[in-house]
């Protein structure tokens, strides 16, 4: 496939070199400069606006901070819809599905396709192309999709129309944030009585509480070092799109409302290039 590439940051770069490993066309554009050298050097070629990087693709990938920054790539100045009659335009940035179906819309009337793929998963799963995709669009394009889909994950779901990747991505980070301030939470309470957070994290490794989320971030923890994987900026932002969310559809969320409370305590502590499990930084300030 050929396939204008937007958006280079921790998981996009990963995933664009994926695609090129797997022989796929790629052509690479990044708002600020740098990333795309070292794709270019592995077979990507560089460009320098999104316009000319969606050209001569056959579909626009694009893999963003949120929702201002698809709407300046792809209606700013040289932005890539100028590009993209008759194409498809995927969006695998993490934005709330509202504005997913917005987007939908305003690209159906600028005679472009539309679908919404955000993914699960972080750094690592995106080195290794084991991202989950979450589909949401036409079953054609997901079909259409699946070559690029199966060089950057393990699995692709489709959840039905535009809008519902996008709200299977809020409904999976809601579940990890959760999660890990719940790990965070437990780890600050035991280390109050007196155990120790080697102790604790032993315990609940080592029996039917254990998972890849938390080990993976096991030894953050036990240097209480947090580079980043997913940085805590990013669940900030996307709790922000889990609450705007429920807002609309009505539903009750008691304990993701009270975790976002304290992702936006460790942002204004100055947490947030750390990886989101330094939000037991925020805890007993």
């Amino acid at each position: 496939m050929k396939i204008g590439f937007l958006g280079l940051g921790i998981m996009g770069s990963r995933m664009a070199a994926n695609l090129v490993e797997h022989g796929h066309t790629v052509t690479v554009w990044n708002r600020s400069k740098g990333p795309e050298a070292a794709l270019a050097g592995r077979g990507a070629e560089a460009v320098t606006s999104p316009a000319e990087a969606v050209k001569d693709a056959d579909c626009a990938v694009a893999m963003l901070t949120g929702p201002e920054a698809v709407d300046d790539v792809l209606f700013g100045q040289d932005g890539a819809a100028q590009e993209l009659e008759g194409k498809l335009f995927v969006n695998m940035s993490t934005v709330s599905p509202a504005y997913s179906r917005g987007l939908a819309k305003r690209l159906k009337e600028q005679g472009v396709r539309f679908m919404d793929a955000p993914v699960s998963g972080s750094k690592k799963p995106a080195e290794d192309g084991t991202l989950v995709i979450l589909a949401g669009g036409d079953a054609g394009d997901v079909s259409f999709m699946q070559p690029a889909f199966d060089a950057m994950g393990g699995k692709t779901v489709h959840c039905g129309e535009a809008g519902t990747g996008s709200m299977m991505k809020m409904s999976v980070n809601l579940l990890l944030g959760v999660m890990m301030h719940g790990l965070s939470e437990m780890l600050h309470f035991g280390e109050k009585g007196g155990l120790s957070r080697q102790q604790l994290l032993d315990v609940v490794l080592g029996g039917p509480l254990s998972n890849m989320l938390y080990q993976l971030k096991r030894d953050m923890y036990l240097s209480d070092t947090y580079p980043a994987q997913f940085p805590l900026m990013h669940m900030d932002k996307d709790l922000g799109f889990v609450l705007e969310t429920a807002f609309d559809t009505g539903a009750d969320i008691p304990a993701s409302t009270t975790v976002r409370f304290q992702y936006e305590r460790a942002l204004k502590e100055g947490f947030g290039e750390e990886d989101f499990a330094a939000v037991i930084k925020a805890l007993g300030k």
